[in-house]
């Protein structure tokens, strides 16, 4: 895990970034934001009241003297923020009710991201993924293409890297949701060094069984197919057929994989959450994320029971993504 993370600092270093966190009175982003400023690693952007901020910090024993404070109650271009949000809700907002939404600290931080002014957003220590993830979608939004945004795990032990996919957002994906999220994982595997070999994984390989669950899976491999040529991609597959070379050479002898699969896309979000957290617990993986793919800037979220390590992760990998 330290020499992925190592890779991401050296690299963040020579790159000045800014890192938006909403939540700026919480103790864990406050440590976090103590280790990221102070390596001189990003620029963390710290909302709230300042004094409330510094007082948070001093009992957290964190010194934030090398981020930015930053008060959605009384920032300079407020103004500019309204206007700008009202054009980019399309007449679904006023400027009045414009006002009142920006005071909420994640629309707030997301439109600094969207304006340039952050170069992605931390957020979920005290909020929920939705309020997280709903100002991104309305503000941010997909990118050109994409329909849904999907969160993805990094797995890490050792020296081995794994993509799970979605495991995080989206609950009951159909084909075209999931030949996105292949071809949005293979863009994610990228960024840390994997060359994606994707498995479209299912409780069939290759026609073993044949159902309306299979034959969506089926679907999004000739979709992700048509998306990019280029993807090395096969399914459907069951885990072990996509993992394990002996099993391989039963199950599907003329595969493009042959069990090294390293990207698995999961056919729904309760197989995803279930697979990478017995990943995680059985198999003493490190699961890296949510990270949050899909969207025209970063933004990624936080579980509540995150520690400062995990928001310090997160930071480093938001970064990287920008």
């Amino acid at each position: 895990m330290s020499n992925l993370f190592d890779t991401i600092e050296a690299n963040l270093k020579q790159a000045d970034k800014r890192i938006v966190f909403p939540e700026g009175y919480d103790g864990r982003i406050l440590a976090a934001a103590d280790r990221l400023s102070n390596a001189g690693i990003l620029t963390p952007i710290l909302l709230g009241n300042a004094h409330d901020i510094k007082q948070k910090a001093d009992e957290a024993g964190a010194n934030i003297s090398q981020c930015e404070l930053l008060n959605p109650n009384d920032a300079a271009d407020f103004d500019e923020m309204v206007e700008v949000f009202v054009d980019r809700r399309k007449g679904k907002v006023t400027a009045d009710e414009a006002k009142i939404i920006l005071r909420d600290e994640n629309y707030f931080g997301t439109m600094l991201v969207h304006m340039g002014k952050a170069d992605g957003l931390v957020s979920g220590a005290a909020h929920s993924t939705a309020d997280t993830v709903r100002p991104a979608l309305q503000i941010i939004k997909t990118k050109e293409g994409i329909k849904k945004t999907s969160g993805v795990f990094i797995m890490v032990r050792g020296d081995e890297k794994y993509v799970f996919a979605d495991c995080a957002i989206n609950m009951s994906p159909d084909s075209q949701d999931l030949a996105e999220i292949a071809v949005e994982s293979a863009n994610t595997a990228k960024l840390f060094d994997v060359d994606p070999r994707i498995a479209m994984l299912s409780f069939s390989t290759k026609g073993s069984a044949q159902s309306e669950e299979t034959e969506k899976v089926v679907g999004a491999l000739n979709l992700a197919k048509e998306k990019s040529a280029s993807l090395v991609i096969d399914g459907e597959f069951q885990f072990d057929a996509a993992f394990v070379p002996d099993v391989a050479a039963k199950k599907a002898p003329d595969s493009v994989l042959q069990g090294d699969a390293n990207v698995f896309i999961f056919p729904s979000l309760e197989a995803g959450n279930i697979g990478y957290k017995i990943a995680q617990r059985l198999g003493g993986f490190e699961a890296v994320g949510p990270i949050l793919q899909g969207l025209n800037k970063p933004v990624n979220d936080l579980s509540r029971g995150c520690s400062a390590e995990d928001v310090y992760n997160l930071a480093l990998i938001t970064a990287m993504q920008a």
